[in-house]
This record gives C-alpha cells, structure tokens and sequence, in this order.
C-alpha cells in the first residue's frame, strides 16, 4: 500500500507509543493529538465513519474511549469491526441478563449504547483490535491472535459455511478491506470473551463437563486456579540502554484437559462417585514399593488416600485431576508447534502438569493433537539414517485426542479430551521412555502463557512501542527477561547476565523451532530442568557454535542454592566451530574428524555417519539432528551443519524431583561474549545403550 503522510511534527514520537502503552498499562485517555500522523487516503476510523450506516455504534464505542483518535493515526492494526446490528444485538444480551445476577444488567447504566460505562467500552473496543496485521489468509489454518486488551482471539473454520470464526462465534462476513493504517474485518456479531475464571467457566459449560466440574470443586481445585499476573521480578535496566522490549508484568494461567460426560460415560462413569471409584483404582497402588510406577510419592513416602478427603493434594481424586492440569495458557493451535522440521517426523510436545514432577506428552498425527500416544522404541532405528521399520514399532496406545474447542476463561483454556486421561504405569515405562527433546521455550511455563513463544518480529515491534532494539550483534526485535520473571530460572549476578529471547521466526538461523535463549555479560544463572521418571540419562544440550560465544562451566543441583551446585565436565568454548576437513583421493573425499569434537560432515561416508557418531559419543558430543533444517524449508539439515552440537553434559542416575543446572561464564573480564541455548534433551539409557537398537539420528 502506498501511504502518504502529512507530518505535524517531527519523526520522534510514534503513535503506536499510544497503542503499546494501552496494552501494557491500560487505555490511554489523554491523547495528544498533535504528534499523530494524519493520511490523505482512508484509515480504519475514516471507513467507518464513512460508513455510519454500517459501523457507527462500533464507532461511538471507539470514541468514547478516543480510539478514533488512535484509528486515524499510522500503525499496522487489525480491526474486527462488528457492524450496526451485531452491536445492537449484543448491548440487548448484556442489559437482559438472567444469569449475572451478582451484576446486574453487566453493569450497563441503561438500555443502548448510553448505558455502556466507559469501562465497558474501554473492553469491547480494544478486545476487537490488534496491534499487528492479520489478513484472512493468515487466520484461515486456526490462529491465537493477541488483542490490544492483552487477551486472544482463536480463530478457525466453520465447518458448514466455511466462515473464518473468532472465537467460534463471530462470522467474518467482509474481509481484507486494507487501508492506509491497517486492515478492517467486518464481523457479524460482538466476540465474546469470558470474565469468569477456571471453574467459573467450566461451570458455564455444563452440558460437557458436568462430573469434572464437580470433581474440580470436590477437591478444592475449582478455588486454586486463581493466578492472573504479577509483578515480582526486577525490571532490567537494559531496556532504557538498549531499547528492548523488556515485560512489566508477568500473565499466569491455566489449561485443563478435561473429560467430556460423553467420554467419561463411555467408559461406565456416570456421577461423581463412580470417578472417585475410577480415580481409586488407578491410584491406589501407584507408590507401592516394588511395584509402584509414581517414583516421586515412592521415593518420598507419600501414601496415597483413597478416602473422601478429596482436598489432600495426596487423595486418588485430587491426584487424577492434577494431571489433567497445566500451570500455563495453550490455545490449541499452540499445543504443537512447528517451523522447520522436515516433513517425514512426528511433532510433539511435552508438558508439567500439577501432579508433581509429571509430564505429558502431546503428538500431531494427522492433524489431530493426541496425549500420551505409546509407540515402542521410540527415537529408536534398526535402518541406518531413517525411522525405525515398522517391524520394531508397535502402537501401544493411539492417544487421547484433544478437541479443537479452545473453550477460553479468563486466564485460560479447557480442551475437552476424547478419553481418560491417568498417569498409569505405561506413562513412565513406555510413553516417556524415548529421548525426550525440549525446546528451550518449553522449560518455561511463562513462555506460554504470555504469549512469547514463537513471537513474530512484528508482534514484538507492537508491543515495545515500534522501538527495534539493539545489543551488539544480536540485533533486534527480542524480549529482554528480566529476573525474577520466569519462576524456574535464577540470575546470580543481577544485571551482569542480560538474558533475551529470540524469536528467530524471520531468520534463517539452525535453531530447533527457530527461537533460542542468548545471554551476553559475565553470565551465571540456573534454570530447573524438566521432571523425568527414575533412570539413568544423558542430559544434553543442543546450541549453535560461533566465535560470538564465549565459554562456560557447567554445575547442577537439587535446588537453586548455589551450596548444592556440584561442577560437571570441563569448561565447554562454544566459540570452537568444526572445521569440515577431508582428503580427495580418485574422487572419493574421506573426511578427517574434528580434533575436539570429532564431528564430520556424514554425507561423505558410506554409513551415514554412523561409525562417527560413536567416535563423536565417546567424546561427548553428537551432531546436530535431522529432525530440523538451517532456517525454515531450507535444503541443509541440522545434522549436516558444522555449527550445531550437541553436549553431553552428564551421564547420572535422575530421580523424579529437583535437578537445576547451572551456566558460569568462564571468560569474567570479557563482557561481550554470549551464551546460546536452543533445546535440551535428557535420553534414557534405554535410548543411547540399546543392546539391541541404536537411537535415531531424528
């Protein structure tokens, strides 16, 4: 689009500083007018003020609150506009309420757009604005769109009229009407958010989950899933030196996998008792000696109660509906992510529930989002440089599928579940045992629920005020983390590590995902790794190699205290990139293996590098995997490129519980150099000294 700009002042003050500081701090009310650009073709506010017939309700909304101010100004917005009869409609829902009884006509003062509070308008307005452009090709595949009122959109398809739908309600019945300052949606009816909190909304939606929603009061939990956000965390002085977006307050939240009564019925539970029966059946034994599969409550001694005490987090009932809960929001389109793995994998996901030290797994097959799917021998192979054959791969269980529903509360989802979901024996012994890789985003439940994870630059650009930051050779358009804001990490030496994340979605770094966590300073802080069942493991770590990378010891321990650290393996220089060496002779190249990490480039050898992944093993190190390519849908894999390694950290015996490992920067009086990490793995001794098998290059 060609924009042409009439300028009442200088460059220096943006209008998207307005649009950042009403998503950060609320709506801004004292506009000063005259350092907004003004266009000579038609903005947002100018379609709809020309077109009162359609949107001057929505309109009368937006001024109420000076949003046609905003509107008229430069910026990149998304509007979905509801036009003149979805707003009608919806003030007479709000004003004849049955069912708020606790407020009583929602708060409206009287009938129509005058009886809205300017609090009221403050909500529809921005809840229907974004800070970014989405046009409809981009929501059609099902998308989380964050709103200038720090809330989501979810849209998707309507499976009858092929309408793209937010929040499965609104129908967008003109779309991509693009103009000097944005993008306009008209909508066919008001989107609907929800107010109420976890239980609140579950209870709303009775006809589904009417035994989980009474077990969840049952037990107390209903009252617990409470968090919205906090502010207790050091704001970094960065962001005024270098310009980041650095967060100032920190948003929480839940997701449930929840049983349908359909589900649960199928299965001959019918009414509370009947779950409290199943519940006790599953978990009576889990922690028995010997034979129980729960290593933490065996290993700590924790019985377990199968009386009426359903409020004890160690009661069967609280215990089944614990693992169905996350301590973080994921819309369904977010439960996987994907950028640049190649075609022929599996996606997966793992996530900590509430029950502690517990993981599910979460697998894309087919377009479906399933939990806990079993194949056996997993990471596995028995072809060299491929998946394993069908032959040694059995389904032992084909997953819970999780609906498309995005059932959102306040600080929330519910996805309703197709199957009973438990932390059974073949949990431990079967789903999880397999070489389990997390992104580094995934160690982080405030990743997820504040939307960072996977953020477009455009998305960062909205949120830090149009300001693109700069660190050296980092560049820009990253989250500054300040400490304190993510619960499972602690920075020791305060502003001496400068800890970012990179969303690296328009870059074409080697990255698993794409993103990655890079810190510059003297560094020295710890993050908790992720609870695996009892066994002996190879923690790993996965990072790119450049001569920006400086050099670090490694430590773990139980807790984050620095009196439980223990240091692991000598110092790793990440700035020691292998160099790809070979001889010719008659046209047949033999490489020559690196002289510290002994990697080579496996295309030239007749076995795929099979033979060199053990040399390579026996030093403590592997290539990169082929899961992933150099940047997304490039022709190089990760395997293949020099600079992505992976480290053996330790090989030890883990108990389900504790384990924080720690990164020390070795280099004290050198500032400028980095620490990069881009995914972890922990391989169970099943996995790397498979007497049978080896684990696949994947």
């Amino acid at each position: 689009m060609k924009r042409h700009f009439i300028y009442h002042q200088a460059l220096v003050v943006f209008a998207t500083f307005f649009v950042t500081l009403s998503m950060l701090t609320g709506c801004k009310e004292n506009i000063d007018e005259s350092n907004l650009y003004t266009f000579t073709g038609e903005t947002i506010e100018d379609f709809l003020a020309n077109r009162d017939d359609q949107y001057s309700s929505f309109n009368y909304i937006l001024k109420r609150i000076g949003y046609d101010k905003i509107l008229s100004a430069y910026g990149q917005y998304t509007c979905f506009a509801p036009n003149n009869d979805a707003v009608s409609h919806y003030l007479d829902s709000l004003y004849n309420d049955p069912v708020n009884v606790d407020n009583p006509h929602n708060g409206m003062t009287g009938q129509g757009l005058e009886g809205l509070t300017d609090s009221l308008c403050r909500d529809i307005a921005l809840f229907h604005l974004s800070a970014t452009q989405w046009m409809g090709v981009d929501m059609s595949s099902g998308k989380t769109i964050s709103t200038m009122l720090g809330r989501d959109l979810n849209t998707g398809i309507d499976s009858v009229s092929g309408s793209i739908m937010i929040n499965r309600y609104s129908a967008i019945v003109t779309m991509d009407n693009e103009l000097e300052n944005g993008i306009l949606h008209e909508i066919d009816h008001v989107i609907q958010r929800s107010n109420r909190l976890m239980a609140g909304e579950m209870e709303q939606h009775a006809d589904l989950f009417s035994i989980y929603s009474q077990a969840l009061k049952a037990t107390g939990l209903a009252d617990s899933l409470t968090a919205q956000k906090r502010t207790d965390f050091d704001e970094a002085d960065v962001a005024g030196q270098y310009k980041f977006y650095v967060p100032k307050e920190c948003v929480m939240g839940y997701t449930i996998f929840a049983e349908t009564d359909e589900a649960l019925r199928a299965k001959g539970i019918n009414n509370m008792d009947d779950l409290v029966k199943f519940a006790n059946e599953v978990y009576a034994h889990c922690a028995d000696a010997g034979s129980g599969w729960y290593d933490y409550y065996r290993n700590h001694g924790i019985t377990v109660s199968t009386g009426n005490d359903y409020a004890k987090p160690n009661n069967a009932l609280n215990m089944f509906l614990r693992y169905h809960i996350l301590k973080c929001k994921v819309p369904f389109d977010k439960l996987i992510r994907t950028f640049n793995e190649v075609s022929k994998v599996t996606l997966f996901e793992y996530y900590e529930t509430m029950l502690p030290y517990t993981l599910l797994k979460v697998s894309r097959v087919s377009g479906k989002r399933l939990i806990n799917r079993w194949v056996t021998n997993n990471t596995l192979t028995d072809r060299v440089g491929e998946m394993g054959s069908n032959a040694m791969s059995t389904i032992m269980r084909d997953g819970i599928e999780v609906k498309n529903n995005n059932i959102q509360s306040l600080n929330g989802y519910i996805h309703p579940i197709s199957d009973i979901l438990v932390y059974d024996a073949d949990v431990p012994h079967g789903v999880l045992n397999e070489r389990l890789r997390f992104d580094d985003t995934a160690l982080f439940e405030e990743m997820m629920s504040n939307n960072f994870r996977m953020i477009s630059d455009a998305e960062v650009n909205a949120l830090n005020d149009g300001k693109t930051g700069t660190d050296g050779n980092l560049g820009g358009n990253y989250i500054r983390c300040p400490n304190g804001f993510f619960r499972n990490l602690v920075i020791y030496n305060g502003e001496n590590t400068r800890l970012y994340y990179l969303p690296g979605q328009s870059n074409g770094w080697s990255n698993y995902q794409g993103d990655e966590f890079n810190s510059k300073g003297t560094f020295d802080f710890a993050f908790r790794l992720p609870p695996v069942p009892d066994g002996t493991y190879e923690l790993r770590m996965g990072y790119t190699a450049n001569g920006n990378r400086g050099m670090l010891q490694f430590y773990m321990g139980n807790s984050s205290s620095l009196g439980s650290m223990r240091a692991l393996d000598i110092p790793l220089d990440m700035r020691h990139v292998p160099a790809d060496n070979y001889v010719s002779n008659a046209g047949v190249q033999t490489p020559i293996p690196d002289a510290i990490t002994g990697w080579t480039l496996y295309t030239r050898e007749d076995d795929q590098g099979v033979a060199t992944d053990a040399d390579m093993h026996n030093l403590g190190w592997m290539r990169g995997p082929l899961y992933y390519t150099v940047g997304k849908g490039g022709s190089t894999v990760a395997r293949a490129n020099a600079q992505d390694l992976r480290r053996i950290i330790t090989k030890q015996s883990f108990e389900q519980g504790d384990y924080w490992l720690r990164f020390k920067t070795v280099l004290p009086n050198d500032a400028s150099t980095q620490f990069h990490l881009d995914y972890i793995e922990l391989c169970p001794e099943n996995v790397y000294n498979n007497t049978q098998y080896v684990e696949d290059m994947y």
